[in-house]
């Protein structure tokens, strides 16, 4: 069991340091100009690497601080999302 609380820790905090990664190269896109990019990181952050966080911290059991980061990641990729639209 503690190998697997191990491996649940090592694999949120490489998917913190992704999404991260992605937040990064969308800020590029946006100053570029890119929306094609911009939109591909948007949905990868979206659709695939928070699910997998979300999913991660479930099996942890880790609730109250999974859930703020969780929401902070949320709540900066709508902010994105805002914008794209305005741009």
């Amino acid at each position: 069991m503690v190998k697997r609380t191990n491996r649940l820790e090592k694999g949120i905090e490489s998917l913190k340091e992704e999404i991260e990664t992605h937040f990064d190269k969308l800020d590029r896109d946006i100053i570029e100009d890119d929306g094609m990019l911009a939109d591909y990181h948007i949905k990868e952050i979206d659709k695939s690497l928070i699910t997998a966080l979300e999913r991660k911290i479930s099996l942890l059991g880790q609730d109250k601080a999974g859930v703020e980061l969780i929401k902070k990641f949320r709540n900066r990729l709508e902010e994105y999302k805002k914008k794209l639209n305005m741009g």
